[in-house]
């Protein structure tokens, strides 16, 4: 490993991104009782899991604060650029050989035993899961951001996600109506206003994930667009770069003059909107020496039980189904995406793996 990649804390860093992140959704939930009570409680399990990992870095052994869990590969909608079905991750033929609610349990335990403080939850349309999503609401010392389309939260799960505050729904939007329905599908941006609706009428909060693109950066960072999310009861807007999986979307990826006004935005809307809380990825990567996949900072399992580098990067070489999150990482392929520097450049749409996809099949190979 090169000496800047030894000298940088990435356990420091991580930790002080959970303590801002956490602190943001503490204030950002004030008002809510409920919500306010188990912030409270989570933001001390957050402290005690950060205190394990240091324990454990210090004893040589590195444990990530994230994990993204793509627990299926099915999904209703058909999303223009989707990077799921561009990789075959996500297909409209009957899942095989997808782990199990009891599987995906096992491993949410051991996260939970590791210190692990949050897991992503993602297909597919992960609310197709209704048994990962029981095996999820028994660990309270874990923040499980859903990463929705939003179409199925009705009765049972606005039952579960009243029971178990540690269940977050994240839920997909592009911007306005005609933005939102051109990419995912006719009537969908009126979907997903009814399931805020639903959501805020229940006392329940949620967030939303927004794709970022040259064509919606103006829009999504307005002040007109965050207003109306917040009115609804939104309480996180998490901002993703777009990621060109073909050369005909690459003229839709923010490039370096557009993050620098993306960074500008995101400050600006902390300071403005204290009563929700801003992620910007890989944005905010860029004071971590670079790129915190492939276990630095997090590192994804697909529906199969294959850990990767991040669902972007959709390449593996052990499957948490034959062994444990522990060995798997220590995946030799993660060892040599980090100490090759594979995670230290910068491409169009912000994704180092993926402009570096050729390097890292190269290691798969050898």
């Amino acid at each position: 490993m090169n000496k800047e990649a030894e000298e940088f804390d990435i356990q420091s860093y991580m930790t002080g991104g959970v303590k801002r992140v956490v602190n943001d959704a503490v204030r950002a939930t004030f008002n809510n009782p409920k919500e306010s009570l188990f912030m409270a409680g989570f933001a001390v399990a957050s402290k005690k899991a950060s205190d394990h990992r240091r324990k454990l870095e210090d004893a040589g052994e590195h444990i990530p604060p994230f994990l993204i869990s793509s627990i299926t590969s099915s999904c209703n909608l058909h999303c223009a650029g989707c990077y799921s079905r561009t990789n075959h991750a996500c297909t409209d033929e009957k899942p095989v050989d997808q782990l199990t609610g009891e599987q995906w349990g096992n491993i949410f335990s051991e996260a939970n035993d590791l210190g692990i403080s949050f897991i992503l939850l993602a297909g597919g349309e992960p609310l197709l899961r209704w048994d990962v999503m029981q095996e999820a609401a028994k660990y309270k010392n874990i923040l499980f951001p859903i990463f929705t389309n939003g179409f199925y939260i009705q009765d049972k799960y606005l039952e579960l996600f009243d029971q178990h505050r540690n269940m977050i729904p994240i839920i997909s939007i592009e911007g306005d109506k005609e933005k939102t329905d051109n990419r995912r599908g006719e009537g969908v941006y009126d979907r997903v206003m009814q399931s805020m609706k639903n959501l805020h009428d229940n006392g329940l909060i949620f967030g939303v994930s927004v794709t970022v693109t040259t064509e919606n950066m103006e829009e999504v960072y307005s002040e007109e667009f965050i207003s109306k999310l917040s009115e609804l009861g939104c309480k996180a807007v998490i901002f993703v770069e777009f990621v060109p999986v073909t050369d005909e979307a690459s003229h839709l990826a923010p490039g370096e003059p557009e993050r620098i006004v993306m960074a500008d935005n995101i400050a600006r809307l902390r300071k403005e909107h204290e009563e929700m809380v801003f992620i910007a990825f890989p944005g905010d990567e860029k004071s971590s020496g670079g790129c915190v996949a492939a276990g630095r900072g997090f590192f994804h399992i697909n529906s199969h039980g294959g850990a990767e580098p991040c669902p972007f990067s959709p390449y593996s070489d052990i499957n948490v189904a034959q062994t444990s999150l522990r060995e798997a990482l220590k995946s030799p392929l993660f060892y040599q995406i980090q100490t090759q520097g594979l995670l230290k450049d910068e491409h169009a749409g912000g994704c180092t793996l993926f402009a570096n996809r050729e390097q890292v099949e190269a290691i798969l190979a050898e």
